[in-house]
């Protein structure tokens, strides 16, 4: 029986998962998931957690019960190391042998080596970092609210914040300090446009050309981390083609080498002569390209190339305002907002977890 491993549970390891478990129902595979935490996080829905109201108990799943329910064997433990050569993976507790291996760890906040900041900032890496946020918010009386960060989640953050606060009559002021020259990226600047504009009616300010070292000037500032992301130690230490965040190159079929593949943020994939943005439906689509090129390399068939397709993307403001780029057409206003949330209730894993965050949302307009 061959033995495959995933690291890693979030879109693209479990979209691995479900085509191993759908070819597990012909063949025997003996499949393996680790991952250094018990439960899955929905994570374009962590930000609504704030604003909206989104329980965060709707936007995880369990995946001991996902692994009885799917035949495959769950290991809660960290990474700590790769043997490509030898087809070892360790962890802190055990070495486990491997015939194929996805990378599919996904990313976490980058902290670029500033102890004070990490151990003094909020982050949004899963479901719990949201629900310790959540906390802080109805418990403490800050003077000011920092977003270290201005692309897409520290949009979403700084939107879902100003919401929070309205709903409580709390004035304080909100800003964004963006260490590149402007907000969201390489994305258009008619997007940049439409977000500034918004943030300028709501009471959001932003500093671009700016880093955060330390906090000073406030008695009791919130900061949330967002500026930036990384992998896993574990792939910072392979001596494999990286990018800058530590991101795996990989070949035209999501390889590393004949027996690795890497999807979802772990890999850095070339289009067009240039590279896929992080995205839940690239990793989707990846998790299930790797997992396919490993069946078909067992069964000595040629492996298919992947083929990135883009349905687009949004950026959703917590104030019922948004705009985006759906199948190559600009949209902004109230109507990209009902797509964002038609598709994460679509990818939400749980029918418990859609119809709460369905009541969630309807409860939280």
């Amino acid at each position: 029986m061959k033995k495959i491993v995933i690291i890693g549970a979030g879109f693209a390891g479990l979209a691995a998962l479900s085509r191993f478990y759908n070819y597990n129902k012909r063949q025997g595979l003996e499949v393996t998931l680790i991952n250094d935490k018990q439960q899955f996080s929905f994570l374009p829905l962590i930000p609504d957690c704030l604003g909206r109201g989104i329980a965060t108990e709707h936007l995880v799943f369990d995946l001991a019960a996902l692994s009885y329910k799917k035949n495959f064997n769950f290991i809660k433990d960290k990474v700590t190391a790769l043997e490509l050569v030898k087809k070892e993976v360790s962890t802190s507790v055990l070495t486990l042998n491997y015939d194929f291996l996805i990378i599919a760890s996904g990313s976490e906040t980058n902290f670029y080596g500033n102890a004070e900041i990490e151990k003094s900032a909020f982050k949004l890496d899963d479901a719990q970092d949201a629900a310790y946020l959540r906390q802080a918010l109805d418990e403490k009386d800050y003077d000011a609210y920092l977003v270290a960060g201005g692309g897409y989640t520290g949009v979403e953050v700084a939107t879902n914040l100003r919401v929070y606060l309205n709903k409580r009559k709390i004035h304080k002021k909100i800003i964004i300090v963006e260490r590149s020259s402007s907000i969201l990226g390489a994305l258009p600047e008619w997007m940049k446009g439409y977000v500034l504009a918004d943030f300028k009616k709501i009471g959001i300010e932003v500093f671009t050309d700016t880093s955060i070292e330390k906090v000073t000037g406030f008695s009791h500032p919130m900061l949330i981390w967002a500026a930036g992301v990384r992998t896993s130690d574990f792939i910072q230490d392979l001596k494999v083609e990286k990018n800058s965040q530590g991101r795996i190159k990989t070949d035209e079929c999501l390889r590393v080498n004949d027996s690795c593949f890497a999807a979802g943020d772990a890999a850095h994939f070339s289009y067009k002569n240039n590279f896929l943005r992080m995205a839940v439906q690239f990793a989707i689509m990846q998790g299930n390209c790797a997992a396919e090129n490993i069946i078909r390399a067992l069964n000595g068939k040629s492996l298919m190339r992947y083929k990135p397709v883009d349905l687009g993307l949004i950026i959703p403001l917590a104030n019922n305002k948004a705009c985006g780029i759906i199948l190559g057409t600009r949209i902004q206003g109230y109507l990209p907002v009902l797509f964002h949330y038609i598709m994460c209730i679509y990818r939400t894993y749980g029918f418990k977890n859609k119809l709460g965050i369905i009541k969630d949302l309807i409860a939280g307009r």
